[in-house]
């Protein structure tokens, strides 16, 4: 495997060109200055736009501000990442985020100004400056909010609140990441060491049972002896989501989430109803699972560890790279070029080193490319992370290249779609390109039934407990530790199937997962994962039309809600479709997976 000690020994080719955001830290530094300058322009506006062009001039000046923040931000975000132990970076990235908080509070009047406009003086406004034709798609979806605006003085109060009413997630991280210390597991000295969630990602993995029992057991332990303190916590989170939606006069916290995205609740619903409706295939896949493992019973701690052995195969960036380039040809040449010349042209930070930022991610800068972050290790598992991420990047690139600044972000809603649909095209090409490898082909299903688990089962699962749970409060029903466990609980059951004997622990999954300080987000990872296979199998099929209508929505960005712009590849998340022609593919594989 290809390692580096140091990054100046790094291949240039594998290192980003920052010079492509910024020549020089002078140059960043003019345009810190420059955000400076414009935030004080923009508070100047707060009381004084009166008329049509005087919101444009507003609006105008925001959004050139926004592109050179977007720059400002991002350069120190990079530079931070290749090394977290620059104390330099650090104190670049210090001086925009105090930027970005100047910016903030210059600009917090406009929206409540927007707001407390009628509808008729919005429209005269666009009517007697025509340049507002550019802004007035945003101009309206903004005003979709007024209806669930209060009154001035109660938005102050609202707004003064702000602090108080994030305190249960705040409080909850803190706890979570600073304070929960974990029980005590034995090293391969035979010493006991504290459990910390690195080695419990290692460990519960581990082809030990006994290994995987202990580090299970350990990492429960807090959450089983903070219970009810995180139960309190969570109830608190939930009763504000719900009293918010409720003053605001929105029918739920739920309907309220999904107004952004103009969901329909019954998107939601249909998600829920149809994976219960085809949770059979995962029920045999877990009895593959127990069967496959030789256990008498199958436990919650042994539904991570790989059925089939890690593939040790060498798989340089480089042949990782024009093997994907060969199994997304059927999206054309164009995406195939563009994306060759990502590689060429140092788009990609390649390589791990000492002090870099782990994981991986895609970010696209408005009028300059997107940067992709790599932790790239020559095996399996970095080369699917390298398509998915592509996959990010060539949606940056297409929808930064295609829309105005004012629409070329596109919505979390829809941001897995282009990653799993190059998955999905990868682990085809890989399935059909290893035929008559049986070890090969044994592994990429087992990794594709795991990923859709993961992606979609689990996350249905949590969407079907914040539901609930957001319901019970808006009944008034109590939500305490018992009844969190005992819905949790339920749940577990329900999806994982008949075979799985439950440990104590089982019922307390729910106080370790911070998204639910985030609620009614996650559903929109099994909607992104269903609506991609969709679209990649028909690709698959030849289909040149979904080809075609493909590559247009990865130009879309935001030009519309989320839900028309999938409608356009074919996919239509109101109906429940999607979610069954995935079930069936997910049907598929396992049975295959149960033969080979």
């Amino acid at each position: 495997m290809t390692t580096y000690e140091k990054r100046q020994d790094v291949p240039e080719q594998e290192k980003w060109d920052l010079t492509d955001l910024y020549a020089s830290e002078d140059d960043w530094q003019k345009d810190l200055d420059d955000v400076l300058a414009y935030a004080r322009e923009l508070k100047a506006f707060d009381g004084h736009i009166n008329d049509g062009a005087t919101l444009f001039a507003y609006l105008k000046k925001q959004e050139e501000m926004a592109y050179k923040l977007q720059h400002v931000f991002a350069y120190t975000m990079f530079l931070s990442d290749i090394d977290t132990r620059d104390a330099h970076a650090q104190q670049l990235s210090a001086k925009a985020s105090q930027a970005g908080v100047k910016v903030s509070e210059a600009t917090a009047f406009f929206m409540p100004f927007l707001l407390s406009l009628d509808e008729d003086t919005l429209q005269q406004y666009i009517r007697e400056e025509e340049r507002l034709g550019y802004f007035e798609d945003s101009l309206w979806k903004s005003f979709r909010y007024k209806p669930y605006v209060l009154a001035k003085e109660q938005e102050e109060l609202l707004s003064k609140l702000g602090e108080t009413l994030g305190a249960p997630a705040d409080t909850y991280n803190m706890l979570n990441n600073a304070d929960i210390q974990f029980g005590l597991v034995t090293d391969e000295d035979g010493n006991e060491v504290p459990m910390t969630r690195g080695m419990y990602s290692k460990r519960i993995e581990d082809e030990d049972r006994e290994v995987r029992r202990e580090a299970y057991k350990a990492y429960y332990k807090p959450y089983v002896e903070l219970n009810n303190t995180i139960a309190t916590n969570l109830a608190a989170e939930i009763k504000t989501n719900t009293t918010l939606a409720k003053i605001r006069g929105h029918d739920s916290a739920r309907s309220q989430s999904l107004f952004g995205d103009n969901i329909p609740v019954n998107v939601y619903d249909h998600l829920l109803a149809a994976a219960k409706a085809n949770i059979q295939p995962l029920h045999d896949y877990t009895t593959i699972r127990k069967e496959k493992l030789g256990v008498e019973e199958l436990r919650q701690y042994d539904l991570n560890v790989p059925l089939v052995p890690d593939m040790k195969v060498d798989i340089t960036y480089d042949e990782a790279y024009d093997t994907m380039l060969e199994a997304l040809a059927p999206l054309g040449d164009d995406y195939i070029n563009v994306l060759r010349e990502f590689r060429d042209k140092r788009y990609i930070d390649v390589r791990e080193t000492a002090g870099k930022k782990s994981g991986a991610y895609n970010m696209g800068v408005y009028g300059v490319h997107p940067f992709v972050l790599l932790n790239y290790h020559d095996d399996l598992s970095s080369q699917f992370t390298l398509v998915h991420e592509m996959g990010h990047a060539m949606h940056s690139y297409y929808s930064n290249k295609h829309q105005p600044q004012i629409t070329a972000n596109y919505r979390i809603f829809v941001a897995e779609v282009a990653s799993t649909v190059n998955e999905v095209l990868l682990i085809q090409h890989l399935l059909k390109k290893n035929a008559d490898q049986p070890d090969m082909r044994k592994y990429l299903l087992n990794h594709f039934i795991e990923q859709f688990k993961g992606t979609f089962f689990t996350q249905v699962m949590f969407a079907d407990f914040e539901k609930q749970t957001h319901e019970r409060a808006e009944a008034e029903e109590p939500l305490d530790a018992n009844s969190l466990n005992e819905l949790y609980e339920s749940l577990f059951r329900a999806y994982h199937g008949p075979e799985l004997v439950f440990d104590d622990e089982v019922k307390y999954g729910w106080s370790r997962i911070p998204h639910f300080y985030r609620a009614f987000y996650v559903y929109q990872y099994a909607t992104g994962f269903v609506s991609a296979i969709d679209i990649a199998m028909r690709i698959l099929d030849g289909d040149q039309e979904t080809v075609d209508n493909y590559l247009a929505f990865l130009r879309s960005g935001s030009e519309d809600f989320p839900l028309e712009l999938l409608k356009k590849t074919g996919v239509d998340l109101t109906t429940p479709g999607p979610v069954e022609n995935a079930m069936k593919m997910f049907s598929d594989t396992v049975a295959e997976f149960k033969q080979v």
